[in-house]
């Protein structure tokens, strides 16, 4: 069963290296071609879309970097405070691709702290916020896959991630649940 969710956040993760995003180029620079993909040329200044995998190469080259920022601490901070002060069984919305950026950006950190102590400090807040954060929503998830009847209202706040989580715990609970107070077995 874990296997299963791995491949399916897997997927989710693919999913989000072939999304479309925007980059603005940093400087000129003539067309690429990789892996049967053209792209460009590209004119500095100038906003294109891409994949998410070919703006990351863009950005180590300094080709191109991403439109909106990506996550950081401060963004992180506002999500853990806004998570805090949601009432139990409420959950806040995310940023779009939110797992997705947030590992990207943890792995990223990672490989910089062997050149920078201040990326290493940045790296241990930004870890201690997302265990802060996927806590909070664990908890909170799980109070609402056991509950019998959750309304779209509650769901319709939880990422694809989250909402894989929870449909296996909804189905779980309710299945014991069942067995639990309706099992008709024989009377010892």
């Amino acid at each position: 069963m874990l296997k299963n969710n791995l491949l399916s956040i897997k997927n989710l993760d693919f999913s989000f290296e072939h999304s479309i995003v925007k980059i603005v180029a940093n400087r000129n620079h003539p067309e690429i071609k990789l892996a049967g993909i053209t792209i460009g040329p590209f004119v500095e200044g100038n906003e294109y879309e891409v994949y998410y995998w070919i703006a990351e190469e863009l950005e180590k080259t300094s080709i191109a970097h991403f439109r909106e920022q990506q996550l950081d601490v401060s963004k992180l901070y506002k999500i853990q405070w806004t998570e805090r002060v949601q009432t139990a069984g409420q959950v806040s919305k995310l940023p779009e691709h939110f797992y997705p950026q947030l590992r990207r950006c943890l792995k990223k950190l990672k490989k910089e702290t062997n050149k920078n102590s201040e990326k290493l400090r940045e790296y241990e807040k930004i870890k201690q916020l997302t265990l802060d954060i996927v806590n909070s929503r664990l908890k909170k998830i799980v109070s609402i896959a056991s509950t019998i009847t959750p309304t779209e209202q509650v769901l319709k706040n939880l990422v694809e991630e989250e909402r894989l989580l929870y449909n296996k715990l909804y189905r779980f609970i309710n299945e014991w649940r069942s067995q639990i107070t309706f099992h008709e077995g024989s009377d010892s």
